[in-house]
């Protein structure tokens, strides 16, 4: 499916997009565009996206296949860089309307298809995809009834329609969508005889836009004319202007290897709703309201999970910490007490190398810059998200946000790691070095990602390709605005005093004693990632289904807990992994802080790999999907590896410093 491949979007960004709110499931929404008033008769235009399959996160633009198309030919409307990111292409339509104007069986235009263009068609068509349309900033939706596991009836909506049809009885038999019935339910604004009436125009407000897709072989009479269609003067024996669609009407079946004709045609009906315009998201972000008990399943596995480590933390806390330090300072015993004091528990036996730098510790200084880069994106734009900024009617401005808040929270991202990196002075830290690579390292592997997967949709002549200006944009506000405010926080960071330690280091390193092997750098990590991934993994199916699936994810409220109960979870994991590592005499716990929480995103990105195999096809988009998805699902991991090993570190760091201050040495 070669043609299939041409309209790929990355879609996959959103997923880095997809942060916590703290609230309800319901969410709290307002709306990011000011209302638009049409005025009865005041010309409109249906306006299209691109394709989209739930078989498939591939996405292409509606016109790879050969619908109709605008007097002067389809025209790209303007996108700005969060859609551009997206891979959103909106551009204009054959399907004209007038406000409040209800019109039946209106002739969109009359396509001669060739051999090539079935085949084209049939491709998409078998793999289910469905056309994706706009009126009024608001996506087209088809009703739909499902039915739970209780057998109960319920109304829901599926995003956009599908383009044809499969026969009940022969999955290869389809029939073409050809007519489309514009349901457009509007409500009145009327100021005449109040106070408004010399400020505010009466007119209606658009509140919902349903799509009904059928397939007709229509027949006239006579010889067809082109010119009919922009007199509006087509004459159908298989519509009525009055009624619709004449019932018993057969469809009309995709021909297999054969030229052939297909006349579009749709319906424009106009219903009024007491719907406020406020609330005309609703129905669109209600769509998964039958998942909220796996959601508050997600909650509970997640709470127990950190009532457990809680538990642990309490322990080593209060209990063996407390009696350790209480017996190791008591000044008033023997030298003998003292002496087999410190020797009862291995962690303050080496005091003297706890604070010593690690290996790489340059590297290690820019991770824990970028892992306050990452988090602090996060948490600014779920304050935003919290206000309604971020609704899914203001269209892009969740990746806008992000772009902006990481570039801005470079200031930050450059202090701490100047601040560590001042700390590991001695250990082959230069500042010059720092500060690039700190501005550098994490962006530039999310780019290169990004540019090679870019580059591989770019040789399959992908509609959905970032355009290389927004490519060149971007490098321009990475460079120009990212790695100047990096370097003020760097300059801030090296200003400042080193760290002082609590205790002083050794001028030669201890011997570490043998361990044992789940004691060991890889068994131990891998083990503690299990924890952090298992408080996310119930969220992370929903969140991959709503990427690939192209539905809206709204239920920030679930999302925010889960954050909460996974940050935590990352700080007691790895507090309570270094505290057996101490304890066994081991003090390499620097680059292990980091990878405890920091492993988890080895079972993240497994996770998305088992996903993609169990809940979608990709045999149809061939090399170029599974390239693309796991070259994005790489790049998602990556966020998470630092996200999550930034948060454990940073703990960690703070626990080893408490405990070793709390202690007197000689």
């Amino acid at each position: 499916m070669a043609q299939c491949q041409r309209g790929y979007a990355p879609r996959v960004l959103y997923s880095i997009a997809i942060l916590a709110l703290l609230g309800l499931a319901s969410g709290f929404y307002l709306p990011g565009v000011a209302p638009r008033k049409y005025r009865h008769g005041e010309k409109m235009m249906v306006k299209v996206n691109t394709m989209t399959s739930e078989m498939t996160p591939l996405q292409f633009d509606y016109y790879n296949i050969d619908f109709c198309q605008p007097p002067g030919g389809e025209r790209e409307l303007a996108e700005n860089l969060g859609e551009v990111l997206a891979g959103e292409r909106t551009e204009t339509s054959a399907y004209q309307l007038h406000a409040n104007v209800t019109r039946l069986c209106k002739v969109a235009c009359r396509k001669k298809w060739s051999k090539k263009s079935v085949k084209e068609f049939r491709d998409f068509a078998g793999a289910n995809f469905r056309a994706n349309m706009r009126l009024d900033n608001l996506p087209g939706a088809e009703l739909v009834v499902f039915r739970d596991q209780n057998g109960e009836e319920f109304i829901s909506y599926r995003l956009g329609y599908a383009i044809a049809e499969q026969s009940g009885t022969n999955a290869s038999r389809l029939y073409i969508n050809n007519h489309i019935r514009f349901t457009i339910r509007y409500h009145d604004v009327n100021t005449q005889g109040t106070r408004l009436e010399r400020i505010e125009e009466p007119g209606a407000l658009i509140v919902g836009f349903e799509l009904k897709a059928m397939s007709v072989k229509h027949k006239w009479s006579g010889l067809w004319n082109d010119t009919c269609v922009k007199d509006n003067s087509c004459e159908l024996l298989t519509c009525d202007p009055e009624t619709g669609i004449v019932p018993g009407t057969d469809p009309i079946r995709l021909q297999n290897k054969k030229d052939m004709q297909v006349l579009f045609t749709y319906d424009v009906i106009w219903v009024h709703s007491d719907v406020k315009w406020a609330s005309r998201w609703d129905v669109y972000l209600q769509m998964q309201w039958q998942d909220d008990e796996i959601h508050w399943f997600s909650i509970v596995n997640s709470s127990v999970i950190l009532i457990f480590l809680s538990g642990m933390v309490a322990m080593i806390m209060l209990r063996i910490l407390r009696k350790d330090l209480y017996k190791y300072n008591q000044l008033e015993t023997s030298e003998e007490a003292r002496e087999e004091a410190r020797e009862e528990t291995g962690w303050k036996l080496i005091s003297g190398d706890v604070f010593r730098p690690p290996r790489n510790a340059a590297i290690l200084a820019v991770f824990i810059g970028s892992g306050v880069q990452v988090l602090g994106m996060t948490l600014f734009t779920i304050g935003f998200a919290v206000l309604g900024f971020l609704s899914p009617s203001n269209r892009g401005a969740l990746l806008i946000c992000m772009v902006l808040l990481f570039v801005l929270m470079g200031i930050p991202a450059g202090y701490v790691s100047a601040v560590f990196c001042k700390m590991f002075k001695g250990a082959g830290t230069d500042r010059l070095r720092n500060t690039l690579m700190t501005a550098t390292l994490f962006p530039g592997v999310i780019f290169c990602i990004f540019f090679v997967l870019n580059l591989v949709l770019w040789g399959d002549k992908s509609t959905g390709a970032v355009p290389f200006s927004t490519l060149v944009a971007i490098l321009m506000f990475w460079f120009g605005l990212s790695l100047p405010l990096v370097f003020f926080g760097s300059f801030l960071g090296f200003r400042r005093d080193a760290v002082d330690f609590p205790v002083r280091t050794n001028p030669i390193p201890r011997q570490v004693p043998d361990q044992v092997w789940y004691m060991r750098t890889v068994p131990s990590v891998l083990m503690a990632g299990v924890l952090p991934f298992g408080v996310v993994f119930v969220e992370l199916f929903f969140i991959l289904s709503s990427i690939w699936q192209h539905r809206f994810y709204y239920l920030f409220g679930f999302m925010g807990l889960v954050l909460i109960i996974l940050l935590i979870t990352c700080a007691e994991i790895t507090i309570v992994m270094a505290y057996f590592q101490l304890c066994s005499e081991d003090y390499h716990w620097w680059w292990r802080a980091y990878l405890t929480a920091g492993t988890s995103a080895v079972y993240f990105f497994l996770y998305a790999g088992y996903y993609v195999f169990t809940r979608m096809s990709t045999v149809k988009a061939a090399w170029v999907s599974g390239c693309v998805f796991f070259g994005y699902i790489a790049g998602l991991s990556y966020t998470f590896f630092v996200l999550t090993g930034f948060t454990g570190f940073i703990s960690c760091f703070f626990f080893v410093r408490c405990i070793y201050a709390s202690i007197k040495v000689d």
